[in-house]
């Protein structure tokens, strides 16, 4: 392999947890919960699906359904169906909902995997440019300044950028192309089948880790360095 993509949100970074989401937004907000109205909420907005990068929601409602399997192709859609999802829980002051969302888009609602600054380093040290690739309604690049990764990436190919979305084999040429490599000597990682294993049309090969909490994956990028070894 000459060239590794990697997806973002349950591969290279975790999001941190509905109830540490929630209680980020509300610090930076005028409004208070108590803490049986925590308690109540965040399990809420978590079967709802509400937070980006979490789980999916069990059902997306019907005025959302829409929206939802495109969002990833304009920052607009992208807030209207996740915010959507999360009005599904109702707050004590609706400008929680946007406060949520907001709150999603920094540096401090993620982590790295554990080996993610391992691995991307070592790729680095071997001389194998990286893409990130990923189904996104904002810009993710300063998540990476802020983690320390982001001197070891060599180009973001981000949908909403593009107005196309994974698993459409278009985002994965474009940063092939960016990075001057062929598809054939191209490794796509990613947490997702369908979205992720797009790049197989394109000719790359496809590795897929699991998309767990960071703590339970302390080592799942590290058989990568054996790929493209």
């Amino acid at each position: 392999m000459t060239a590794v993509l990697f997806d973002f949100s349950g591969t290279l970074f975790r999001v941190e947890s509905t109830g540490s989401w929630l209680r980020g937004a509300l610090a930076g907000a005028d409004v208070r919960l108590t803490e049986a109205e925590l308690t109540a909420a965040a399990p809420a907005l978590e079967a709802a699906g509400a937070l980006p990068g979490g789980g999916d929601p069990a059902r997306v409602p019907e005025e959302l359904a829409d929206a939802w399997l495109v969002r990833d192709r304009s920052a607009e859609l992208h807030r209207a169906a996740c915010t959507g999802l999360a009005r599904q829980v109702p707050l004590p002051d609706p400008a929680l909902h946007d406060a949520l969302y907001d709150r999603h888009m920094t540096p401090e609602a993620w982590a790295p995997y554990p080996d993610a600054v391992e691995v991307l380093r070592a790729l680095r040290e071997r001389g194998i440019p990286v893409g990130v690739v990923s189904n996104i309604g904002w810009d993710l690049r300063p998540v990476f300044r802020a983690h320390g990764l982001d001197p070891y990436v060599d180009t973001y190919v981000l949908s909403f950028e593009h107005g196309i979305q994974k698993p459409d084999p278009r985002l994965f040429a474009t940063a092939c192309e960016a990075l001057g490599a062929e598809p054939g000597k191209t490794l796509m990682v990613g947490d997702d089948r369908r979205a992720d294993g797009g790049a197989a049309a394109l000719g790359c090969t496809v590795h897929f880790v699991d998309h767990l909490p960071a703590a339970d994956r302390p080592d799942g990028l590290r058989p990568v360095l054996d790929l493209v070894s």
